[in-house]
């Protein structure tokens, strides 16, 4: 039975009021003080996912590599799903679950911060780069729906959207990641003479 545009956009509006009160507010905090303290100290964000979450990391990366609202100097920010090469390559010769795993091996640094993003939780290949991380001192950053899945005991930081539904927690994240990004450039760049646009 097709549905209408208000009903749709009421779910969206019901789904954004029940994150606002699943006191997701001091994890994010936390998310972009982690990710700012990285950053400030040239130390590498990845980003990683699949299908509409990897879409999603490639505007997280293009967001503060570029600009988000603030002239300011780049950021040292990877989308692990950027390289067609890459990601055909290794796919095809070694398989998908291991696909970010080897590319946090190759670009990871102590220090840095990895953000998996996946509705479910559960993308095996986002668990065994979580496992790559911590094994190179990197933290880890989840960005799910309910209860965080197969990630939650991997991750230093949840933050899951109170969904299981994927186009609903997906435009949830959008919301969370463009503040963090918000947050992590004004820190980034306070005091340094940046242009607020």
């Amino acid at each position: 039975m097709p549905g209408t545009l208000s009903t749709y956009l009421r779910q969206a509006v019901d789904l954004l009021q029940q994150t606002l009160a699943s006191s997701l507010d001091a994890r994010v905090e936390r998310a972009i003080a982690m990710i700012a303290a990285a950053l400030g100290a040239r130390r590498p964000l990845l980003v990683c996912g699949n299908g509409g979450s990897a879409a999603d990391s490639l505007h997280i990366a293009g967001e503060l590599v570029g600009r988000f609202l603030i002239e300011r100097p780049a950021l040292k920010v990877m989308s692990l799903s950027a390289d067609p090469a890459v990601l055909t390559a290794w796919s095809n010769d070694y398989g998908y679950e291991s696909l970010f795993a080897r590319q946090v091996e190759a670009h990871g640094e102590a220090g840095g911060v990895l953000l998996g993003i996946s509705t479910s939780g559960n993308s095996r290949n986002i668990a065994l780069a979580f496992e790559t991380a911590r094994r190179l001192g990197m933290q880890t950053v989840a960005l799910t729906g309910q209860g965080g899945g197969a990630l939650k005991p991997l991750a230093d930081l949840l933050l899951d959207v109170p969904s299981r539904q994927t186009p609903r927690i997906q435009e949830v994240h959008v919301c969370l990641y463009h503040f963090i990004c918000q947050e992590v450039e004004a820190r980034l760049a306070a005091g340094g003479g940046a242009k607020v646009l």
